[in-house]
């Protein structure tokens, strides 16, 4: 039987565990996991081997390097679309997933994002762009179903 390729995407910190909390799916699927590279993620290649890749770390707070980082990213993001080229991409955000859920848009891929635990009362900014472009919008609280009246209530995944 020929599994679904799924690209698991999220960037470092609480979206990643948040993310990794799906690790029990991971086997059910012909997966790919990104985010991004820092010392306390290296451990996941050890863990998934060619199954991880890494793009740079870089917030908007690195002012000088951002806008190279986040380029750096883009025309990395294309090119890991391109050789895994997934059925489904399943994220928990944030700018790491963005290029990657849009090009996945174009390309075809399905669109799942989870609105992050830590918002209960408002959007987020990566909620805000992925909402109209995802396939299936799902929110962790309830009182967020009225800021996107399309989500679907999945509960918590902690």
């Amino acid at each position: 039987m020929n599994k679904r390729k799924v690209l698991f995407v999220a960037s470092t910190g609480g979206h990643l565990k948040e993310l990794m909390q799906l690790e029990d799916m991971f086997l059910n699927y012909d997966f790919n996991l990104i985010t991004e590279k820092t010392d306390s993620n290296l451990y996941l290649k050890d863990k998934y081997n060619n199954r991880v890749d890494f793009l740079v770390y870089g917030t908007k707070d690195h002012l000088l390097t951002y806008p190279f980082k986040l380029l750096y990213n883009c025309f990395k993001s294309l090119w890991l679309y391109l050789k895994i080229h997934p059925d489904y991409i399943i994220t928990t955000g944030v700018h790491t997933s963005a290029a990657l859920c849009c090009l996945g848009k174009i390309f075809g891929s399905k669109i799942i994002y989870i609105e992050t635990f830590a918002n209960i009362s408002s959007k987020t900014v990566t909620g805000k762009y992925l909402y109209p472009v995802s396939d299936l919008f799902i929110v962790q609280w309830k009182s967020l179903l009225k800021l996107y009246p399309n989500a679907v209530y999945g509960g918590w995944i902690f």
